[in-house]
């Protein structure tokens, strides 16, 4: 057996990012940007008005009170989107709605509560400085700027720029096609009667919601049958992915042929075993070229191990820098007691928010093959090797598997 850190290390060492597809920008989103994104020009073009009113020479509006205005003259009208004709001079004024472009001579803007219109004049009751209620040329953006890095996660902020500086296509990392094959005479899938022996084929789908949840692109291969020829076909099919997962048939039984066959279709193997728990009996290798996860049968066990090393693996032919699901230290609501065994444990747990601090407690019986208690978790509980019991009140380390903690049903803030 390898430690977990070494498995993680020497698969994620055989790993490489993908290249790029030009995408639809909203098709972009969530997604890593291939390239380095400068603004093609000033954002705003040109000085515009943030607010409705009258666009002045802010030193004619000095005199203005509540009981003495001052009256200017009214020279042009200018909705958003009109070019401005005239200039402004001493004591005269253009109406101006917001997003405007500021007529030459203007240097600030009077916000329409603060006028009274009178016919072909304005009278202005407040002073205003220079630049008031101005939105300047390249205030948001400045022709030449890098706005977007290359290596970035686009967010919906980042579509609305690629759209305002008028890229409606942009180059991102592909999405690995990530091929998916249960194995196992046990087996039958969804749809099919399981009759009073066979168990249905949750992994083929657990495994794909997986990939998607990752950004990737399952490819479900179906159910492959413990023989050499079946397992032969359905491996072969698999080459066409970026990535492959088998789910079952690696661990020491007489029909646990998998990792038999997966030498036998040109793999290089890299280990099979790794100490954890649930977990353990994990292959991972090299099928001509593509990386392939022979994963263990037991539905837990094929959650587990995803989480820990294929998800980084997806994550980094994306193109994305932090492979990781978040960690956090939260206080023990159970005592714990493990057996004897130098494995890493990762004990399915609920990780609430209460007063200030993260508290995690176990989801109940931890066994391998029992999935219920991966839809209960939302974390998952990280021990040591060398731990026997974790006695309740202890902060223990927690890898959060979801985006459910922290979520509020009322803002924080009210």
């Amino acid at each position: 057996m390898i430690s977990v850190e070494k498995a993680l290390s020497e698969i994620l060492n055989t790993i490489h990012p993908l290249g790029s597809e030009k995408v639809n920008i909203l098709e972009g989103l969530g997604r890593v940007i291939g390239e380095d994104i400068y603004a093609p020009r000033n954002i705003p073009p040109k000085d515009n008005s943030a607010m409705d009113g009258y666009a002045v020479r802010f030193q004619d509006t000095a005199p203005a009170t509540q009981e003495k205005p001052v009256i200017m003259e009214v020279i042009e009208d200018i909705p958003a989107g009109k070019i401005p004709s005239k200039i402004v001079g001493p004591g005269q004024t253009a109406r101006i709605m917001t997003g405007a472009p500021i007529p030459d001579g203007a240097n600030a803007v009077v916000r329409m509560e603060d006028t009274e219109k009178d016919g072909k004049t304005v009278k202005i009751f407040t002073p205003v400085t220079q630049g008031y209620d101005m939105r300047y040329a390249g205030e948001d953006v400045r022709q030449g700027e890098r706005i977007i890095t290359k290596g970035d996660i686009l967010k919906p902020a980042d579509i609305g720029m690629l759209a305002a500086l008028g890229r409606s296509f942009i180059p991102v990392y592909q999405k690995p096609l990530v091929a998916i094959l249960a194995t196992g005479d046990e087996l039958v899938d969804i749809d099919e009667n399981p009759g009073p022996w066979k168990i249905i084929s949750s992994n083929s789908y657990s495994l794909a919601a997986l990939v998607l949840e990752c950004g990737a692109i399952p490819l479900q291969l179906g159910i492959a049958k413990d023989t050499r020829e079946d397992l032969l076909a359905a491996f072969e099919s698999a080459l066409r992915a970026d990535i492959i997962l088998s789910s079952g048939g690696v661990s020491v039984g007489d029909y646990d042929l998998v990792k038999d066959i997966m030498k036998e279709v040109g793999n290089r193997m890299e280990f099979w075993r790794v100490a954890m728990k649930p977990g353990k009996p994990l292959a991972f290798g090299n099928l001509r070229g593509i990386p392939l996860f022979g994963l263990p049968g037991n539905p837990v066990s094929s959650m587990v191990s995803f989480e820990q090393f294929v998800r980084p693996s997806i994550l980094k032919m994306m193109g994305h820098q932090n492979l990781y699901r978040p960690a956090v230290k939260a206080i023990l609501q159970e005592d714990i007691e493990l057996k004897q065994e130098p494995r890493r444990h990762f004990i399915r747990a609920t990780v609430s928010w209460e007063e200030g601090i993260y508290k995690a407690a176990s989801t109940g019986e931890q066994g391998s093959g029992i999935l219920k208690s991966m839809v209960q978790a939302n974390g998952l509980i990280v021990l040591s090797e060398d731990t026997v019991m974790v006695k309740k009140g202890t902060e223990v380390s927690v890898q959060l598997i979801d985006n459910s903690v922290g979520q509020r049903a009322t803002p924080e803030y009210l």
